[in-house]
């Protein structure tokens, strides 16, 4: 069991009841990252239902959450033969901090057509990207390798390149293994697209994070593309892509969150 799996593991304590503790390795400052604390609700979500694989998982964050035990209470909604509906509310000292819905199945029932008119670029290959360098305070990236495509680096080190994009690859440091869950950490785990556009400044709170789960990942690195292509009075999208090591499309990922410059 690696680093990720031990740090989101969730323990029932009551009929709808779980808890569980965000840990330091995956804050950014003193705040758990957004994905983290999402896939530890999808957990005990899981825990709860008949189905066990996330599917479609909403997110929003009400207020930021802190280092410590969480609680979280299930309320299923809906379970049908192919999918169940759920809520699960998130709380630390007894305040309400964050607020999911979710649908859950099973993946590998799963069947049907299959297009995909986006696909991974099959140029750029993990050893081909640049590990990215992040301050210390950005405590995730010391247990996931953040990639990105060769020159997309400089918009971290004063030179934006203004693409509003990033393109790379993503796995653990201690190269556990990564599932479903996972990919709700790693949809959240890049720095914000905007600072391509004015540099690694200002603060950027996610207000509310989706992440749809297509399949188990297969083994290996997950290539990824996340990109923000609008902003209005500070208010801007985040939308991600994941596939696995074999081209196939495992998640994809929309946030909003505001970004705030320095006064």
């Amino acid at each position: 069991m690696g680093l990720f799996q031990q740090e989101t593991q969730v323990e029932q304590v009551g009929e709808s009841r779980w808890q569980s503790v965000f840990e330091d390795n995956w804050c950014i400052g003193n705040v758990p990252n957004g994905g983290y604390v999402m896939a530890i609700a999808a957990k005990a979500l899981s825990a709860a239902l008949p189905h066990k694989d996330p599917m479609s998982v909403s997110a929003f964050y009400l207020a930021p959450t802190s280092v410590g035990p969480v609680v979280c209470d299930v309320e299923v909604l809906r379970t049908g033969g192919s999918t169940s509906f759920a809520m699960v509310r998130l709380y630390q000292q007894a305040e309400l901090k964050v607020q999911v819905t979710a649908a859950f199945t099973d993946l590998a029932r799963v069947q049907g057509e299959t297009q995909q008119l986006i696909k991974p670029a099959n140029t750029l290959t993990a050893q081909d990207c640049v590990l990215l360098s992040t301050p210390a305070h950005i405590k995730i990236a010391k247990h996931v390798n953040l990639r990105v495509a060769p020159g997309q680096e400089q918009s971290l080190l004063g030179n934006p390149q203004g693409e509003g994009r990033w393109d790379g690859w993503i796995d653990f440091r201690d190269d556990s293994p990564i599932d479903t869950f996972a990919l709700m950490c790693f949809s959240d785990a890049y720095p914000p697209p905007v600072f391509t556009y004015y540099g690694p400044t200002g603060w950027v709170p996610t207000v509310e994070l989706t992440v749809q789960v297509r399949a188990q990942p297969a083994p290996g690195p997950i290539q990824c593309q996340f990109t923000s292509r609008m902003m209005t009075d500070g208010i801007t999208e985040e939308d991600g892509i994941m596939w696995d090591s074999s081209g196939k499309l495992v998640a994809i990922s929309r946030q909003t969150a505001k970004f705030r410059l320095p006064k």
